[in-house]
């Protein structure tokens, strides 16, 4: 029985590592995208994945700014959503 656990192993060993060499993860990496999004009577920056949001603004333009500040120090994007929550404009900072 040993044997066919050692067949499995390294059977396992052998996926794991061709996936790896395809660039695929076996866990999604997280990014520092952010979206500007509609929020109770005003708008909010939320981290691309994140339930809470990092800042809530009364204007639009106030949580861009807030948005791009965080996108430059961490390369990722701004994504600017609609009041409909559509999205109206993507800056990369890459």
């Amino acid at each position: 029985m040993p044997k066919q656990n050692n067949l499995v192993d390294a059977i396992q060993n052998l996926i794991a590592a061709i996936l790896k060499a395809l660039g695929y993860q076996s866990t999604p990496k997280r990014t520092w995208h952010q979206h500007v999004v509609p929020y109770k009577e005003g708008w909010a920056v939320r981290r691309e994945g994140n339930e809470r949001v990092t800042s809530k603004h009364r204007k639009q333009g106030t949580a861009i700014r807030k948005a791009k500040t965080l996108a430059k120090r961490y390369s990722a994007d701004v994504i600017i959503h609609r009041a409909n929550g559509g999205i109206r404009k993507r800056i990369s900072y890459r």
